[in-house]
């Protein structure tokens, strides 16, 4: 299973949440090709309702731990609400392009 299917899989257990995107930038990085080292993960959740960003974030890196200790190099959450991502329209940010 790649690395980016596992991370869809441990977060749609672990939240059930109304949205989630897992892309991988890897491409976007010097990185060998075929890397699954960068992603940005947006997700909305219930589970969210109540908290900080900061807590959101603690439960999605506690989620997935072993990627984070193996060869996930960078992780760019976007946490809300259902509300929250509804407000906004169902959209984020474009990453920024890698400049290393």
């Amino acid at each position: 299973m790649s690395i980016q299917s596992e991370i869809e899989r441990k977060l749609s257990q672990g939240l059930n949440p109304a949205y989630l995107e897992v892309e991988n930038e890897s491409d976007g990085h010097n990185v060998p090709a075929g890397s699954e080292s960068h992603f940005k993960v947006t997700v909305a959740a219930d589970a969210f309702e109540g908290q900080r960003l900061l807590a959101r974030h603690r439960q999605v890196n506690a989620l997935l731990m072993d990627e984070l200790q193996g060869t996930v190099h960078a992780l760019a959450l976007h946490t809300f609400t259902p509300a929250e991502w509804s407000a906004r329209g169902g959209r984020v940010k474009e990453s920024p392009p890698c400049v290393g």
